[in-house]
């Protein structure tokens, strides 16, 4: 059920919640967190559908933030979905317009829900310190999506100069499958020191950046990370040991390949991840991710400072 709300104010769409839930039973409670999508128009209705996807493991209210043009007269265009077009959540769709656009925060805050915590999450471009954001303000966790961005690796540096815990990025969360099977690999003998590591990806890939950054601070070793040119993500890790390299390669966004020294090479499932899955996965948890912290504050640093950059062009096995 879709409810439009044409030139109202945040508390009428209060209003307007409570008495769906005590008129017609929907909108029920038992939310866990208040999510807030600040996005542009052009993208409003895939991140709503992502936070819809989300919602089924996060039973949250989800306020979606759409900024129109700053010109005219101050006006907001609301509109409240529930039941099937909602997911497991109740989305309210809010559009500003006019010097309204500045002072989201003053419409965000009449309807988050009390006692709840709150999420921010912005699919595409994002402020350039989303802790001092007046929205942002409002979060105990943040999220942003370097490679959302027009200049992805540049956005990926910004966030490393402007980080505050609670932040996050959806590149570091795309990361967690590959990062579990380097563990698991490097937990079966033989435990051989790691001497140097290569990344491969994509030219603007920040997830590539990161993961080479985490295997720098991790592992203390030199890393190479090259662009690749013809490929888009993140295409092959490498851990160079005296016993020979731990490798995981994945040329179809789908099925990768491991290679453990002495072992037959296993063909394993590690597909790119939709926006929907990593929302899911930074919904987990409220507390703020150390590990990512340090990552992007020391390990995007190391990588620079001890490794290496490269520039190469790759055949791809298909």
């Amino acid at each position: 059920m879709i409810i439009d709300i044409p030139s109202t104010t945040a508390g009428d769409v209060g209003k307007r919640l409570v008495d769906l839930r005590e008129k017609h039973g929907a909108v029920a409670l038992g939310r866990v967190l208040t999510l807030v999508v600040v996005a542009e128009e052009a993208n409003a209705e895939d991140a709503i559908e992502s936070a819809n996807q989300a919602s089924h493991e996060h039973p949250c209210r989800i306020i979606a933030v759409i900024r129109g043009t700053s010109r005219g007269s101050a006006r907001l265009d609301a509109q409240i979905r529930v039941g099937g077009d909602a997911g497991a959540s109740e989305v309210v769709v809010l559009r500003l317009f006019g010097p309204l656009t500045g002072h989201a925060e003053s419409v965000v805050v009449p309807l988050l829900l009390p006692d709840n915590p709150v999420v921010v999450w912005w699919p595409a471009e994002s402020p350039p310190v989303p802790a001092d954001d007046p929205v942002g303000r409002l979060a105990q966790r943040r999220i942003t999506d370097a490679a959302a961005c027009k200049r992805p690796i540049a956005a990926l540096h910004e966030r490393a100069e402007s980080y505050r815990p609670g932040d996050t990025d959806l590149a570091w969360t795309r990361l967690t499958l590959w990062r579990a099977l380097l563990a698991a690999a490097l937990d079966q003998p033989p435990h051989d020191e790691i001497t140097a590591a290569r990344v491969v990806g994509g030219p603007d890939n920040p997830s590539a950046d990161l993961l080479a950054g985490w295997l720098a601070h991790t592992l203390k070793v030199p890393v190479t990370r090259t662009k690749a040119t013809g490929v888009q993500g993140l295409l092959s890790v490498r851990l160079d040991r005296p016993s020979g390299a731990i490798g995981i390669e994945r040329p179809d966004d789908e099925v990768a390949t491991l290679t453990v020294p002495g072992r037959a090479d296993r063909r394993v499932a590690l597909p790119r991840r939709s926006a929907g899955d990593s929302l899911a996965e930074e919904l987990r948890r409220l507390d703020p991710d150390e590990v990512y912290g340090e990552v992007i504050q020391e390990g995007l640093e190391e990588l620079h400072e001890f490794g290496r950059i490269t520039r190469s062009k790759v055949k791809v096995k298909r």
